[in-house]
């Protein structure tokens, strides 16, 4: 990582607002690097006597000493701070011109304008943290379930990072038999037995594909299950989907084919980060537009991990839990959506207020709901939980997970390679320096994954889904 730490402007001082633009009671604006100290005397009046203690001071243009607001200063001496380099924050009312005036104000007097990720970037390149913890800033920031909350806050602890560095120096110490071995052949203790290197790349294996395996629940617990509301037009999915939510995303007209475009938020369901999607109904239709809608229906379904098939009688629930489930092959919950208004009109007793549909059964088993006196929401809700945790089984949120697939093709790589170089091995096929090439290719993936190799494509990578500021 060290080749790492002369790259073009990494000796800058870089300024940055680290709080979202706009109007607000306060906005943070923070800067660090060499000259990070120096640059803040010039504006502030009241410099900070020591490191992290907070100090109410004008901020002022040191060429004119015009005052631009008075604000609490915080400074921070390297290497104790976020970058590891000296750094100020400097906690000013909110809104868009304060902000502005003061940074302009540093750049001015030598900063410059920090890019995305900046900050973190250099955390890590000094040391502070590394890159999957530097993921999992971004990853805290953009959490929208209580799941990936915590998931984020143990990666970010390193829970993740060192389970790696666990299995990295495992496969160091397996290296170093066979070292041993290749360069004093002869010793009293006599050649390494095969049946230890054996069994040392098996406990490694199981290892890897434990990790391996949380790679599914990561990806949901980050990006969430996509919840699919399907029908027929005019049952009353819009109308479900603003109650579940709480507010009025949706249109609710009574004029079919209203929604003609997909309609998706993400909503926390005891944890589950849930894409709820609100489609166009399911119907034939000479509209080419509404046609365009039906297709991006069907598309959602396609890659649905559970779909509420929706309908406002029994005949309606038969034909869209049939047409739903020659479309997708994720479990269904059909939904009666009208709970509130008269009996099935087909006086279909069918229709019951608990329980899932039954594929064999002749009549359609239904969760009875109303949008409109919230009748039936939570037990749905526990349903749609249930019906999760069904395929997914319970996160266990304190373990290191897998949450990016540049995770798991390191691990995916890592793997590979152990068990390429455990046949060879045990077959006895190639010389022992050659077959232990695996191994180093295996050691080098998961030194990537957590950055003990500095490779510049993958900071790049890393760091461009950050925010400036961070």
């Amino acid at each position: 990582m060290s080749g790492l730490l002369n790259l073009p402007g990494s000796d800058d001082t870089i300024v940055a607002l680290a709080t979202a633009p706009g109007r607000s009671a306060l906005a943070i604006v923070r800067f660090s690097g060499p000259r990070a100290h120096e640059i803040g005397q010039l504006l502030i009046d009241s410099w900070p006597s020591r490191a992290r203690y907070a100090t109410l001071s004008g901020i002022t243009i040191s060429r004119t000493g015009q005052l631009l607001d008075r604000a609490v200063v915080t400074r921070y001496d390297g290497p104790h701070s976020y970058t590891g380099e000296n750094l100020v924050e400097l906690m000013t009312h909110g809104g868009t011109v304060v902000a502005a005036t003061i940074i302009a104000a540093l750049i001015e007097a030598g900063a410059r304008q920090a890019a995305p990720g900046e900050f973190t970037r250099r955390a890590v390149l000094n040391g502070k943290m590394d890159i999957t913890q530097a993921e999992a800033v971004v990853d805290l920031i953009d959490a929208r379930s209580r799941h990936a909350q915590r998931v984020a806050l143990h990666q970010l602890d390193g829970s993740l990072s060192r389970r790696v560095e666990q299995l990295r120096n495992d496969l160091l110490e397996i290296e170093a038999l066979l070292a041993y071995d290749i360069d004093f052949p002869e010793e009293d203790d006599g050649p390494i037995p095969s049946s230890k290197i054996v069994h040392a790349c098996d406990q490694i294996l199981v290892s890897l594909d434990a990790l391996s395996r949380t790679a599914s629940i990561g990806e949901l617990v980050r990006d969430g299950s996509v919840v699919v509301l399907a029908g027929a037009p005019n049952v009353g999915k819009s109308s479900l989907f603003n109650a579940i939510l709480g507010q009025a995303r949706a249109i609710v007209t009574d004029v079919p084919g209203t929604t003609r475009d997909a309609l998706e938020s993400v909503i926390d369901i005891d944890g589950w980060a849930v894409r709820l999607v609100d489609t166009a109904g399911l119907r034939a239709t000479e509209d080419r537009v509404e046609r365009l809608g039906i297709e991006m229906s069907e598309r959602y379904l396609d890659r649905a991990a559970l779909v509420l098939a929706c309908g406002d009688n029994s005949a309606a629930l038969a034909e869209v839990h049939a047409l739903v489930k020659r479309r997708t092959e994720a479990p269904i919950i059909t939904v009666h959506t009208k709970s509130d208004l008269a009996e099935d009109p087909n006086g279909d007793s069918g229709l019951v207020s608990d329980g899932y549909h039954s594929p064999t059964a002749e009549r359609l088993s239904a969760r009875r709901v109303s949008a409109v006196t919230g009748a039936g929401l939570d037990e749905l809700l526990q349903d749609i939980t249930r019906q999760l945790t069904e395929q997914h089984g319970s996160p266990v949120l304190d373990a290191p997970v897998l949450t990016r697939a540049r995770h798991q093709r390191a691990v995916g790589e890592a793997s590979q390679a152990v068990r390429t170089f455990r046949s060879l091995w045990a077959e006895g096929g190639l010389p022992a320096p050659v077959a232990a090439t695996h191994l180093r290719t295996a050691t080098v993936a998961l030194e990537d994954l957590i950055g003990v190799v500095g490779i510049e494509d993958i900071l790049d990578r890393v760091f461009s889904s950050f925010c400036v500021g961070k």
